[in-house]
């Protein structure tokens, strides 16, 4: 769970109960009808800018900010998968992984190996793969989108209650208590306006935007590895072509118990292929002389 995501939510709630019930009265931060105006006509607007798809698609967004290790976009993980498959790719050949593609959780790159199964180039599997990756950077866009607008809108139906609130105001000119009280009940209409943008939905887009940009870089790296594979480039050369994707900070600790046992793997190999080298150039002296 994305606990700095559940703190700021939880300690922007709790400071703003205490700064309204700090001498006054929390009771008249309660207001139904501004509620009503505010969020009823934010959900109102955003139905009439997304489809029904969009909306359907909320329980799932959500997931991605609260729950991020559900998705684990992680690179160091996906750099660790690349240098499995080179390793293998090099001592059995592409055809290897024809069996073994339902292995791999991410579609994306079950997708980019079964395209290099297939034979494809290098450049083709670039491109069919990047036309993927643009058209899931899209999609992402709109779920973003719409916390982005209801940003937009909750401020100005906050508003919109205000001035309605206004009016009533106006229209109870001739009794100063009635004043007081539609004067209040059209600035609680702005609160709550700003609320919803500031607490909710702007800090969701931002999150779902770090969320894409995770999942595009891990997508990227599929590509580059994938084909780089293809072209033939040895396990230790794409590895430092594809940390140079990561941030600097988690490049570190990069080498994990998986990548250790990839590299051990991977030094047998070569060590088993130097000792058949070996074994075969003395069997060719041992002949030349007899």
């Amino acid at each position: 769970m994305n606990i700095m995501s559940l703190i700021g939510l939880i300690a922007a709630a709790l400071l703003m109960i205490y700064g309204i019930s700090d001498g006054g009265d929390i009771n008249n931060f309660i207001s139904p009808g501004a509620a009503a105006v505010t969020l009823g006509g934010t959900f109102a607007a955003l139905m009439l800018t997304f489809p029904l798809r969009t909306f359907a698609s909320m329980p799932k967004l959500l997931l991605r900010v609260f729950f991020p290790r559900t998705f684990n976009f992680d690179p160091r993980r996906y750099i660790t998968d690349i240098e499995e498959i080179t390793v293998s790719a090099k001592k059995y050949g592409m055809l290897y992984f024809e069996e073994k593609i339902p292995e791999y959780k991410d579609k994306f790159l079950q997708k980019a190996i079964q395209l290099a199964v297939d034979s494809e180039d290098a450049e083709t599997i670039r491109e069919v793969m990047e036309t993927e990756l643009g058209c899931m950077v899209e999609r992402h866009k709109t779920g973003i989108q719409f916390f982005e607008k209801g940003a937009v809108y909750a401020p100005g139906f906050g508003m919109l209650g205000t001035l309605s609130g206004l009016v009533n105001m106006l229209a109870q000119a001739e009794d100063p208590a009635g004043i007081t009280k539609s004067m209040a009940a059209a600035l609680i209409a702005t609160f709550y306006g700003l609320i919803i943008a500031n607490v909710i939905f702007l800090p969701l887009s931002v999150r779902l935007q770090k969320r894409s940009d995770e999942e595009a870089l891990c997508k990227q790296l599929v590509i580059e590895g994938i084909a780089a594979v293809v072209n033939g480039e040895g396990p230790k050369q794409i590895q430092e072509r594809l940390i140079s994707y990561v941030p600097p900070a988690m490049r570190m600790p990069y080498i994990t118990k998986k990548a250790r046992k990839v590299k051990i793997q991977r030094d047998r190999i070569e060590n088993k292929i130097e000792s058949m080298i070996e074994s075969k150039t003395e069997s060719i002296t041992k002949e030349k002389e007899i």
